[in-house]
């Protein structure tokens, strides 16, 4: 993947060269592609772009392309907001885009066969954009770098099967054999209920391997009709949250194929269990060692070293001001709930599910935290620069975290994690952390662009407020 190059005309030219061959190898093995659809997450990590006929490909190998700058900073529907640049107030402009080397795949589940390709966007001067979501992600692995440290981690994203034929969202929970009818209770870790789902389960993992997504294991979750599907741990930040962001984009297609309706939001049944996107980190050093663990852990069990406590310090520093981007929208809070399996509080602990910041089981190459915070409607390239930046100002300024909780420990929470909208984002507008990381002009559009949604969804009068005032009042 890319890393920020200026303007250099070597990078860009060796780009073109990996590029050329690259697409040569794709179309002489998917020579029956009629068309290339190019793909960039904006704000919200919902995927924007455009489709270009086969015959135009190989124009976009050479030459960058206009594509709107401000497509990377529209609300959840699409509309642009009053005072954020590359909107209604200065025309829309365009800015050059680029293929990302690494990004050409088949698109397996189209009428007609069809490939994909995710892209970047440049300012004029050939640096890349400060509002695409990839370069502020790139921004906070520079740190890192100067340390000579590597990061790896991988993403696990959770999400609801929805039946297709109701007129309302209905999870779509396991046939009772020989009943038909529906099975009762969560059936969380239930192998029955990945058989149910079995034709569908068998395209995301054939499609995957056609796209390079390294899909790992499933599991039926909390949530009847609920699942979880995790990606192998990278070493490239980027890449994983482009497969991210990919699989996301691939569960959704083999859902329909399968007569479900794939569901990412945090919250979509009020009494069931939330989506989350959970992130598993390490950092490794120079000689390939795990830099939290030394060397010195057998298991994962205290006293953990340094690096690992003050990273833990750093990310629980800086997560009120970053919950804002860890629960983007209105729906994000509903799962932000105690005794709901995921995090209110500001905790961290061994292999206790209850903590924003859980160290899992483990041996001493493999310790690692999990970040629990964000939700499955996530922007996973913004979380994961947040969680970076947490660590990184974890690490720089030698914090200590408060005590741990210990496995099989009761916990009694606390709601120290904003758990309303309006909160989360008068935090992130204080915060003092964020903003040297993700830049300072970047937070404002966050904030200008997350405030004028959230207006816009509370100016809505729901359903709820006639069932519960209508006769009432």
């Amino acid at each position: 993947m890319l890393r920020p190059s200026g303007n250099g005309k070597n990078t860009l030219m060796a780009r073109q060269i990996s590029l050329r061959t690259e697409l040569s190898r794709h179309l002489k093995a998917w020579p029956k592609s009629g068309s290339m659809e190019l793909l960039i997450a904006d704000m919200h990590g919902i995927l924007k772009g455009k489709r270009v006929r086969r015959s135009d490909v190989a124009k976009l190998v050479d030459n960058a392309f206009p594509f709107c700058g401000g497509a990377v900073m529209l609300t959840s529907l699409g509309e642009t907001v009053p005072g954020i640049p590359y909107g209604e107030d200065d025309g829309d402009p365009d800015l050059p885009a680029q293929l990302v080397p690494g990004s050409i795949a088949p698109v397996p589940w189209t009428r007609r066969p069809s490939s994909q390709a995710m892209f970047r966007l440049f300012e004029e001067d050939g640096a890349p954009f400060y509002a695409d979501p990839r370069t502020i992600l790139e921004r906070t692995i520079e740190p890192f770098t100067k340390r000579g440290l590597d990061i790896v981690m991988a993403t696990e994203l959770e999400f609801h099967l929805l039946r297709n034929d109701t007129d309302s969202p209905t999870a779509a929970a396991a046939r009772i054999p020989g009943i038909g009818l529906e099975q009762p209770g969560a059936q969380v870790y239930n192998p029955e209920e990945l058989r149910a789902i079995e034709p569908f389960l068998d395209d995301v993992y054939d499609w995957c391997d056609l796209q390079n997504i390294p899909a790992d294991s499933a599991i039926s979750e909390y949530g009847p009709g609920q699942f979880e599907i995790n990606l192998k741990h990278h070493d490239n930040p980027v890449l994983a949250c482009d497969q991210a962001v990919l699989l996301k984009r691939l569960i959704k297609a083999a859902a329909i194929k399968h007569g479900f309706v794939a569901c990412f939001m945090a919250k979509p049944f009020a009494d069931d269990a939330g989506n989350g996107l959970h992130i598993h980190m390490s950092l490794v050093d120079k000689n390939g060692r795990n830099y939290f663990s030394r060397g010195r852990e057998s298991l994962a069990s205290p006293p953990f070293s340094k690096p690992l406590r003050q990273a833990v310090a750093g990310l629980l520093a800086t997560m009120p001001e970053a919950t804002a981007i860890f629960a983007p929208n209105a729906n994000s809070y509903r799962r932000l709930r105690p005794e709901m399996y995921a995090p209110v509080d500001l905790l961290w602990g061994v292999n206790h599910r209850d903590v924003a910041i859980r160290i899992p089981s483990s041996d001493a190459g493999n310790l690692r935290f999990e970040h629990r915070v964000a939700g499955a409607d996530a922007n996973p390239y913004l979380v994961t620069a947040c969680i970076l930046a947490g660590v990184d100002h974890g690490l720089r300024n030698k914090l200590e975290p408060p005590r741990m909780i210990e496995r099989g420990e009761p916990v009694r929470l606390k709601t120290r994690i904003p758990t309303r909208w309006d909160k989360a984002l008068d935090r992130f507008a204080r915060g003092k952390v964020l903003p040297g990381y993700l830049g300072v002009d970047y937070c404002g559009h966050f904030l200008r662009n997350r405030r004028a949604e959230n207006q816009r969804y509370h100016n809505q009068v729901p359903v709820q407020d006639f069932l519960w005032y209508l006769s009432a009042v």
